[in-house]
């Protein structure tokens, strides 16, 4: 087969005649990505804290996930086909299964961070140990917590595209389909707009940590006046 000569007006003629199935590929990666960090985070946190507050089950939780994180996915994606078949849900189960090792070290850091000196003053003004956890140790634990989910976020938008080899694989279709044709525009448009997709949501994450820890922003130094000499 030989391949088609590019042309960039050629690119921009295809993105126009296929906006439609672009924009609807690019919705299907952005709620395969949405559920799949969504249903890790409440799997994660349940199991965090329980390893939190036992640590002797934090090595067998974190060996368990770590194992499920070294499967390649494309092997996982083909175990899982005989049981799921070929659904969303396949995909789904490959993508929650690796966000779950991030997010656990993460969630564990950032509440083992907590200083004992603010947990001894809650404990001091009559907090319970489950108010301890819910008003002080998660809250100060946040900043940890989002960067696991951002690094869950964006890898889990680049294993989306993988989704290919059962027919759900969002923007990755428009990848594999211009491989096999050799149709570089399609290529190109798969391949920007999932960059794209993972540099502007790890931005909105990074703006949501912000907003959500606002005590970790350095104060902004205040500038005497400057005095003459006498």
């Amino acid at each position: 087969m030989i391949a088609q000569e590019l042309h960039p007006p050629s690119i921009w003629r295809w993105t126009s005649d296929h906006a439609g199935v672009i924009l609807s590929r690019t919705a299907q990666h952005v709620e395969l990505t949405v559920i799949a960090v969504v249903v890790g985070l409440a799997i994660s946190l349940p199991l965090s804290i329980l390893a939190y507050r036992h640590g002797r089950l934090y090595p067998p939780i974190t060996w368990i996930t770590g194992l499920l994180y070294t499967i390649p996915s494309l092997a996982l994606f083909v175990l899982l086909i005989p049981v799921t078949g070929l659904r969303s849900a396949t995909v789904e189960i490959g993508l929650v299964s690796y966000t779950l090792l991030i997010l656990i070290r993460n969630i564990v850091v950032g509440l083992r961070g907590v200083s004992a000196d603010v947990k001894d003053a809650a404990t001091g003004m009559g907090y319970t140990r489950r108010q301890l956890l819910w008003r002080v140790e998660l809250p100060m634990a946040v900043p940890a917590i989002v960067a696991g989910v951002r690094v869950t976020t964006v890898s889990t938008i680049g294993l989306v595209t993988v989704g290919f080899i059962i027919g759900h694989g969002a923007l990755g279709e428009f990848i594999i389909d211009g491989l096999n044709r050799f149709f570089t525009p399609e290529v190109i448009v798969g391949a920007v707009l999932s960059v794209a997709l993972a540099l502007v949501v790890d931005a909105l994450l990074l703006v949501l940590e912000r907003r959500l820890t606002p005590w970790t922003r350095p104060r902004e130094r205040r500038r005497l006046p400057a005095t003459r000499a006498t």
